[in-house]
């Protein structure tokens, strides 16, 4: 498949005080034709871990579907919540035994265990810890807001406010991307999803 045809997306992760926010357009787009305006690209794994995948959407669903399943028999073997790290290992796993026919997939996992935690992987399983991140093809212009405007344990509301500050601007200028934001805010009590639409 040639690399201009790979659908394009705009992911961020950032991480606050409590918790970690991911943040996701809605656009589905193949080349210059946009196949779906409402696609769902954050996803609840456990309590306490989420992830948000740019890419292919087959490959994002099963993914996401795996490692949600062996997150659950993970918990009843150890009788207790599966870690932000474990559930990136897993999905690393994964992605590494499908290298010679990867996941074309970008993913951002983010979760709370002692503290929040963000990781990055691409579709060979790199595994890349930070305190936010933006994969898809809008991530160049949402990291140059999030690298200006990023703090160290921000509160949940200004956490949320720029991500979604970040998709929106990406999507201003990556065709590829827009059509709505959906929030995935994971924190010690769970996790809590919206839909955000896209003003100009």
């Amino acid at each position: 498949m040639a690399f201009e045809f790979m659908p394009g997306a705009t992911v961020v992760g950032i991480s606050y005080s409590n918790g970690v926010v991911l943040a996701a357009d809605k656009r589905i787009s193949f080349g210059n034709f946009v196949v779906n305006k409402n696609m769902k690209k954050t996803f609840p794994v456990t309590p306490h871990v989420g992830a948000a995948c740019a890419g292919m959407v087959a490959d994002m669903t099963v993914l996401v579907r795996q490692v949600e399943a062996l997150a659950k028999i993970r918990k009843l073997e150890t009788r207790r919540e599966v870690a932000p790290n474990s559930v990136a290992k897993l999905m690393s796993v994964i992605m590494f035994e499908r290298r010679y026919f990867p996941l074309l997939t970008q993913v951002i996992v983010g979760g709370v265990n002692d503290k929040p935690e963000i990781y990055t992987l691409d579709p060979l399983g790199s595994v890349l810890p930070d305190q936010y991140a933006a994969v898809g093809t809008g991530a160049e212009m949402a990291l140059g807001i999030m690298d200006a405007e990023f703090k160290q344990d921000m509160s949940e509301e200004n956490a949320r406010e720029l991500a979604i500050r970040a998709v929106r601007s990406a999507t201003q200028r990556d065709a590829a991307s827009g059509d709505g934001i959906e929030v995935l805010v994971v924190s010690r009590n769970g996790t809590r999803e919206e839909t955000v639409p896209i003003r100009n």
